[in-house]
């Protein structure tokens, strides 16, 4: 198993992830061989050195998971990189992500339209999943039957560990979104669209086409980033909003502090706590040597919350300003996705705060983090408000 910081109750790593910064801020767990590494300045220079800190890992690429990632964005170094990151960067220019503005307005209306009236509702379920998951469908030609397959697929890859033996759900899961994904890039190949898929069928670097190993690469990466990022952010926003008094009608008092209060969100509850990276040559951590070709650990979570670099990280605040968390990556690899998932954000929940006056957590609600220690989010988020 990887070492997992969050020994006690996993909606709450973060004092553990405090006493490693204390601790052991570059932490070598021998039962992995992982490399842990715990402080903003160390994680900031592993996301970002590539020369020092290669993307080539994708887990284990003789499984089915790995082989899946094997050559994807997140998953390859320059060159390879660059050219790969220059054929989806259009779909996803501000330019592009604007223009989505009305159609994730249109989508996150009617999916509110449906719990109004109730008072009482799991947001995840009725928002917080279903708009991203339609979104990033529709960007790809994917049709509507399928998409919630595809929210069972992209649960059980978050859910995988890297050194852990991938279980049964797991090889059904990734063999079956293979299986999917083959046949719909067939599909587009014979009849192409106005689609993602269709355009990445239709672009070449240096005269050459995509490979199918690259095609499927994009469509796990889009699949997977495309929603378990956004649903956790908008899930996460609205515990963090629920839960310091007064959050909310100040939200609504001054609109204009949104995005603000989104950032925020993103440095104190990161939708993805951990990224994975493996050493090029002998490398100094700190101060501590790590060998080459050794699995290292960034643990973003942690990042976000030192105190060597904000003022007091435990506390959730709106007025924080300018931060430069880093729960969208750092360097070349940063989030190709960032603006799509702010913008989803902002449009879903300021409809939410909207729509549904007084919201607060359900009476009793019982919050259970997602099995991940890659991703955060809960599993499901009871709210209640005033319906009348």
């Amino acid at each position: 198993m990887d070492f997992v910081p969050a020994t006690g109750q996993p909606l709450d790593p973060f004092p553990q992830y405090e006493r490693m910064r204390e601790s052991t801020p570059v932490f070598l767990d021998e039962q992995s061989g992982s490399w842990h590494v715990f402080r903003y300045d160390d994680v900031q220079r592993v996301l970002s050195e590539h020369a020092s800190f290669s993307s080539r890992m994708g887990g284990d690429e003789s499984s089915e998971a790995g082989h899946l990632f094997a050559s994807s964005l997140i998953t390859t170094d320059p060159p390879r990189h660059r050219q790969l990151r220059s054929l989806v960067t259009q779909a996803f220019t501000p330019k592009a992500v604007d223009a989505l503005a009305p159609r994730i307005s249109e989508l996150t209306a009617a999916l509110l339209e449906e719990i109004t009236s109730r008072g009482t509702a799991d947001l995840i379920g009725a928002l917080a999943y279903p708009l991203p998951v339609i979104v990033i469908s529709e960007l790809m030609g994917i049709p509507a039957e399928d998409r919630d397959r595809f929210k069972r697929w992209s649960d059980v890859i978050v859910s995988q560990t890297r050194t852990g033996a991938a279980t049964e759900d797991h090889q059904a899961a990734n063999q079956e979104m293979t299986e999917y994904f083959l046949d719909l890039i067939e599909q587009r190949r014979r009849r192409p669209g106005d689609d993602l898929i269709s355009n990445l069928l239709a672009a070449e670097i240096d005269g050459q086409r995509l490979n199918v190993g690259e095609l499927l690469g994009f469509c796990a990466l889009l699949l997977v980033a495309g929603n378990e990022t956004t649903t956790n952010l908008i899930g996460n926003a609205v515990l963090c909003f629920t839960e310091v008094p007064g959050t909310i009608d100040r939200l609504l008092q001054e609109p204009a502090l949104l995005p603000q209060a989104i950032e925020e969100v993103l440095r104190f509850r990161s939708p993805v706590q951990s990224m994975y990276r493996v050493t090029v040559a002998d490398t100094i951590l700190g101060d501590v040597q790590i060998p080459a070709g050794a699995p290292v650990v960034a643990w973003i979570g942690s990042a976000n919350r030192d105190e060597r670099q904000f003022e007091r990280p435990a506390q959730f605040d709106v007025d924080r300003g300018q931060i430069r968390q880093l729960a969208f990556g750092h360097g070349i690899h940063f989030c190709l996705g960032a603006p799509l998932a702010r913008l989803e954000a902002r449009i879903a929940l300021e409809a939410t705060l909207t729509r549904l006056p007084g919201l607060t957590l359900a009476p009793g609600a019982r919050l259970e983090r997602m099995d991940s220690t890659i991703v955060y989010g809960v599993k499901s988020l009871p709210v209640s408000w005033n319906a009348a």
